[in-house]
């Protein structure tokens, strides 16, 4: 394949690109036409795909699906890569083949790398390698009602026959359920949305539909509460260091108020109007993103950024010409931008951005018909990117200068459990996957539902550095990676309780952290299907991405510890 043609007046780009294999979600980068949180882990991300638009008939994309890996590169004077004609994928937890090359379809959003079908990761040479709610008459601000009672932990239950009692069956060794808030709320035929969770120091923050509610991480005492004075319909799991977040909330049927939040506190900071960017832009919906002081929030057909302090607007990401920004990625002090160029291929570029001015200094090109499905990391860059027309896909690793740095290579089938291009969380909140360092971890997805695999891949050379297993009637998900560990859900299959463990980069067998109940505790854990996972401060919690709103009790936020 031959280098994309370049935009008018951007800088020569690297010869070389990575190239990308599996068929995703509609991602950030795609000509922009109309778009689950980490359930999990959200995720479905909430996001709803957008449609793209197709691209030049004439020349037939490289190998790349989206939710696939490794670009297939090629130099000039390559002969032409073959795409792998993807093939309908195992249904969720489909097995992994052994082989040089990897499996890449997209079931469900599920990217699946080697089960039925062949999803190559290519080297540089081009050779293969190896919920929101309709308007209803719910509250402005929803309160969970129908909590349990706090259980002590002590075996003996929270002394009301009509609640369970979630210590019940523990056994010698394992750690406790801490507690339980479970909600009745009545709501529409689409569900109530409870986007969004954050630990804050002794707080855990959770959303529901049009509010805040917080409680106290040891015991689930409400702490406050918070009206949003609207549907919450864009979040980011991001905190300032003194707590504070950044939430979309509907005007009416419109995503389009910017709220900062003080989550210790339990108070609004400001609120602004999202300004509209583009002539035909959509404010159905928003994801919001920050680093440092500057916010980015990206809605279908246009993006801008504010200041995070007052909310001031900075810059917008639509241009006069050329190749402009379709949205934003932010965090740990950087932000870069996926833009479209106006051209014949509808050439999608990945550009670094000013935070102050959204001003770029490099840019590069994906190759035809490739565009962003995901962002697992800023800094270091690493994005995961499909072909709209071929289904190919590949993960691909920046330079800090623009320079592609590698595109992993591995056998196995790889969740794709982020956001998608709509809003709500974007792109950056991918459940399945953690970036600390040096080192990409993916899970793979299961055989039967159980029995997947953590995946280390080496970000320098692309290569998979380790890999294990989670075992019998288990499953690995990724909950957080720093200090050169990361941190894992080990799931167990249903009423069989999970544990929290921790894996070094380095390779090595996992050090149990937190052990979960056996009896009535793990039945419950083992419902949150789709969920927000995280472990701080030496306590797991989960919670639901959405309510049915059916007025029956329905688990809200569980808590474990020791």
């Amino acid at each position: 394949m031959t280098e994309p043609p370049q935009p008018p007046n951007q800088p020569p780009q690297p010869p070389g690109y990575g190239h990308l294999p599996g068929p995703p979600q509609p991602g950030y980068g795609y000509p922009q036409q109309g778009a689950n949180p980490y359930a999990q882990e959200p995720r479905p991300h909430p996001q709803q795909p957008q449609q793209p638009q197709q691209p030049h008939p004439q020349q037939p994309p490289p190998p790349y699906q989206q939710g696939g890996y490794g670009f297939p590169a090629q130099p000039p004077g390559m002969p032409p890569t073959v795409p792998i004609a993807p093939h309908p994928g195992p249904p969720p937890g489909g097995g992994r083949r052994k082989g040089p090359l990897l499996i890449a379809a997209a079931v469900a959003g599920v990217l699946v790398l080697g089960s039925v079908g062949y999803f190559a990761f290519l080297k540089d040479d081009g050779s293969a390698t190896g919920t929101p709610v309709a308007k209803a008459s719910t509250p402005a601000a929803p309160e969970p009602s129908g909590s349990a009672p706090v259980d002590k932990g002590d075996g003996k239950g929270v002394g009301d026959a009509d609640t369970t009692d979630l210590n019940a069956g523990r056994k010698a060794g394992e750690d406790k359920a801490l507690w339980l808030k479970t909600s009745n709320l009545v709501g529409p035929g689409a569900g109530i949305p409870t986007k969004g969770q954050w630990v804050v120091g002794d707080t855990v923050v959770k959303t529901v539909d049009k509010g805040f509610v917080a409680y106290a991480v040891t015991d689930g005492k409400e702490k406050w509460k918070l009206d949003a004075r609207g549907e919450i319909c864009g979040v980011t799991g991001q905190l300032t260091s003194d707590g504070k977040t950044v939430v979309i909330v509907k005007d009416g049927d419109n995503c389009n108020q910017m709220k900062l939040v003080d989550l210790k506190a339990g108070k609004e900071v400001w609120t602004k109007e999202v300004q509209k960017e583009g002539l035909f832009e959509s404010d159905i919906d928003a994801s919001v993103t920050f680093t440092g002081d500057t916010i980015a929030v990206n809605r279908m057909g246009g993006t801008g950024a504010y200041r995070l302090a007052t909310g001031e607007r900075l810059f917008s990401g639509i241009g006069p010409e050329g190749c402009q920004p379709a949205s934003y990625a932010a965090g740990n002090g950087k932000m870069i931008g996926f833009a479209t160029c106006m051209d014949a291929d509808n050439i999608v570029e990945i550009q670094d951005a000013d935070p102050n001015t959204g001003k770029k200094t490099w840019s590069y090109r994906l190759p035809k018909g490739y565009a962003v499905t995901a962002v697992y990391s800023v800094n270091p860059i690493v994005v995961d990117a499909s072909n709209r027309e071929t289904s190919q896909r590949a993960i691909l690793a920046l330079n800090n200068d623009g320079t592609k740095r590698s595109t992993m290579s591995g056998e196995g089938s790889f969740q794709l459990n982020c956001g998608g291009s709509s809003s709500s969380e974007g792109l950056q909140n991918c459940g399945d996957a953690a970036v600390d360092g040096a080192t990409l971890y993916l899970s793979t997805a299961a055989e039967g539902g159980f029995n997947n695999e953590i995946v280390a891949f080496d970000l320098g050379s692309g290569k998979v550095k380790w890999r294990t297993a989670a075992g019998d009637k288990r499953n690995y998900v990724p909950v957080k990676a720093a200090n050169g560990q990361l941190t894992a859900y080990r799931r167990g299959a249903l009423d069989q309780p999970g544990e929290i463990v921790s894996l070094p980069a380095a390779g090595g067998g996992p050090k149990v952290l937190l052990r979960m109940p056996s009896g009535s505790s793990a039945k419950i854990e083992g419902s949150f299907n789709d969920a927000y996972r995280s472990y701080e401060g030496g306590r797991f919690f989960q919670s639901t991405t959405s309510l049915l709103g059916n007025g029956k009790d329905e688990r809200l936020l569980m808590v474990f510890g020791k």
